[in-house]
């Protein structure tokens, strides 16, 4: 009886958590879309009747762009959970070598690494591999990278670490950038923390980690962050060796 009474309970706050995701993923998009479209008509509109001169106008443009990449990036976000709720998504588990995941983030971020002369270095075995969903795992690294990319200091190290025990592997990416106060730290799957910009201005909307943990819930693993304010962060992905 206890044993269903508590299986019951673990129901229940799970989806009493999935309900404040929603509300929260709608929440943000509403606030951003009307935040984005609003600024944009009124500077429009202040053009029109004059109120601001070409000059003026052409000097707000970098910021109307980037409030509308930080609204684009929102949107991705939320398709990429959307995906996983509705239509014939399935957990996919396939044969991944950690290593290739470590290539394709140097890759897709060689850009971004050499604007801020970052260092970007596999740590552990080159052979290890898991068995999961490529899709879900690929996205969680991805966000999670992007996050390490915005929150270092030019010239610094980050490492994509793999480590292995017993059935279970461990994917860690490791910053030593900004951190995150303690204060914060607890609540950092919540909508109540403050979004801090990166180190060279970027912004963001406080939403990739939070799709992140969903997607690592979906692969039967967990999420560990280990951070401290001017001392760097270290995200981790525990999943198991072998599909469930």
């Amino acid at each position: 009886m206890n044993d269903y009474i508590n299986e019951l309970q673990l129901k229940i706050e799970r989806l009493e958590s999935e309900i404040n995701f929603r509300n929260g993923l709608i929440s943000i998009l509403s606030h951003d879309s009307k935040e984005l479209f609003g600024n944009f008509l009124w500077l429009v509109e202040a053009l029109e009747q004059k109120m601001i001169n070409n000059e003026d106008f052409y000097k707000l443009l970098p910021q109307v762009k980037s409030d509308a990449q930080k609204n684009l990036q929102t949107v991705q976000d939320s398709v990429a959970w959307l995906k996983t709720q509705y239509g014939d998504f399935k957990v996919t588990p396939g044969k991944i070598k950690v290593i290739d995941l470590f290539y394709c983030l140097q890759e897709k971020y060689a850009a971004q690494l050499q604007e801020k002369n970052l260092k970007f270095h596999f740590k552990g075995d080159s052979d290890a591999f898991l068995e999961t969903d490529r899709i879900l795992l690929e996205y969680a690294l991805d966000k999670i990278f992007n996050n390490a990319v915005k929150y270092s200091f030019h010239g610094q190290d980050i490492y994509l670490q793999v480590a292995t025990e017993s059935d279970q592997v461990i994917i860690s990416v490791i910053d030593s950038g900004t951190g995150i106060n303690e204060k914060y730290l607890s609540a950092i799957y919540t909508y109540g923390n403050p979004i801090f910009k990166g180190t060279a201005g970027e912004k963001g909307v406080g939403l990739s980690l939070k799709i992140v943990k969903n997607f690592v819930s979906l692969m039967y693993g967990n999420i560990q962050i280990i951070s401290a304010e001017n001392a760097g962060t270290t995200v981790s992905i525990f999943l198991s060796k072998f599909s469930e």
